[in-house]
């Protein structure tokens, strides 16, 4: 039986999931889906949606339950829930969204395989009260989302120049404004929206994460550093 432990402030549960500890800039999971459905920013954001209702839902369960799950059974119980959520989801979205269903086709069963979700599941909902293990599921699959849609925009604008396309599909008649045709009457760069491309807007954003890290310590370390920092320490 697991006991729960002290919680982690939200702001730093969510600067994790966001930022310092998000799943695929600094765990480096979730990488197949990340590659293969982020031809445009649309199917990035669906993707994403649908991993942060899985996420969410599963460490929503997971911290309900964890009383009553014993330690022997809790992996093999943990991948039950996930997959049952799962397959909830991709009934739901062929039922409602099967243009975009269509589209992102094998990688929503798939989600079942993603560690983050079982791993989050694990280390973080098995341990902890509902609310902090809905706050961190939350943060995760907000992270995951931006880096899906940054490289699928980015994809999307260089490959087809267009951004948002067929985002209709996935939220309705009613934002068709963000159907965006960037470069009018571009040719695109074919490169970009094959699999090759997937890794190089990660690669890019990987050493764009790191340089703002680099810049953000170096910039702290001065500060520590100044007569005005080392005087307000003495005095304090």
């Amino acid at each position: 039986m697991n006991k729960p432990t002290d919680s982690p402030s939200y702001p730093s549960i969510f600067a994790e999931g966001l930022w310092s500890n998000n799943i695929a800039m600094s765990q480096m999971l979730a990488l197949c889906p990340l590659l293969a459905v982020t031809t445009s920013a649309t199917n990035g954001l669906g993707m994403g949606l649908a991993t942060l209702v899985v996420m969410v839902s599963a460490n929503f369960v997971a911290s309900i339950l964890r009383y009553i799950i014993t330690p022997q059974v809790r992996i093999p119980v943990f991948i039950v829930l996930i997959a049952s959520i799962v397959t909830l989801v991709d009934m739901w979205l062929n039922a409602l969204m099967h243009e975009l269903y269509k589209v992102l086709g094998l990688f929503i069963p798939l989600i079942v395989t993603n560690c983050a979700i079982l791993g989050r599941v694990e280390s973080f909902a098995s341990k902890k009260n509902t609310l902090p293990a809905v706050a961190d599921a939350l943060a995760m699959g907000l992270g995951f989302i931006w880096v899906l849609v940054v490289i699928g925009g980015a994809r999307e604008i260089l490959g087809s120049g267009t951004l948002f396309a067929h985002a209709s599909l996935l939220l309705g008649s009613n934002f068709e404004w963000m159907e965006l045709t960037i470069l009018p009457d571009y040719q695109g760069i074919l490169l970009l929206v094959l699999p090759p491309g997937g890794f190089l807007m990660l690669g890019f954003l990987l050493s764009l994460k790191r340089l703002i890290e680099k810049i953000i310590t170096t910039r702290t370390l001065k500060t520590l550093k100044s007569p005005t920092a080392r005087y307000t320490h003495s005095g304090a």
